[in-house]
């Protein structure tokens, strides 16, 4: 009976061990995106028209975060790229409106990229390395009111990300270190695509006129 359910929603490749939801487990992901977009609804405070602002700018940035991923300026073999700014959309979010909020449009965003492009060997690796990964992005919001809070917070968010691929790394991909140390292969492998676009977004966060549109935004994004 389980096997049978597995089977509906998951579709094995007998080749190399891998998995990709099914149609059915595309449809049951888009699900729990739908509760997770809910939720934001459910914890933000004010007026309906500021909980409808937040759905709206968590579905932009998801949206700006989609188009970004597609046009890569790097992708490595074994999975990860260099995006311009992909990052950025799901940590601005957590800027604007807090952790939680923050939290779930990554985790939201780590599901359809994993629809988009799925890759899996466990049930946990690809928990850890799309929702849990891109949920961490929020944590941006822990410095939504520090000066500086956007450079800070996206710093912040990028590394919570950068552990949990580390991690990933270590456990489930210690054979493609080809006889190196895998704690050594991991976290170099992930800084190769990581570092660059958080270095390029940084440098572009510290231009004084894009700081200050993002706070114009951040205005707009707040009013009731």
């Amino acid at each position: 009976m389980l096997k049978k359910v597995y089977d509906f929603f998951i579709m094995t490749d007998v080749e190399d061990g891998s998995f990709s939801p099914t149609t059915a487990g595309n449809i049951a992901l888009l699900a729990v995106i739908i509760l997770l977009f809910v939720a934001i609804l459910s914890i933000s405070g004010g007026k309906r028209k500021l909980k409808a602002k937040h759905l709206a700018f968590s579905a932009v940035a998801m949206t700006l975060a989609v188009i970004t991923s597609i046009f890569t300026v790097y992708e490595l073999p074994f999975g990860g790229s260099i995006t311009m700014f992909r990052m950025f959309f799901i940590c601005f979010i957590g800027y604007l409106y807090g952790t939680k909020v923050g939290i779930i449009t990554g985790a939201a965003y780590g599901i359809l990229d994993f629809i988009l492009k799925p890759y899996a060997i466990t049930l946990i690796q690809p928990l850890l390395d799309y929702p849990v990964a891109f949920g961490l992005l929020g944590l941006s919001g822990i410095f939504s009111k520090s000066k500086y809070g956007i450079i800070k917070g996206y710093l912040l968010g990028v590394a919570g990300r950068f552990v949990c691929h580390v991690i990933t790394g270590i456990v489930y991909f210690s054979e493609y270190a080809g006889g190196r140390n895998v704690v050594v292969y991991s976290l170099s492998y992930n800084a190769s695509y990581i570092v660059p676009e958080a270095v390029l977004t940084v440098l572009v966060l510290l231009i004084p006129a894009v700081r200050q549109a993002l706070d114009t935004v951040k205005k707009m994004a707040l009013e009731n």
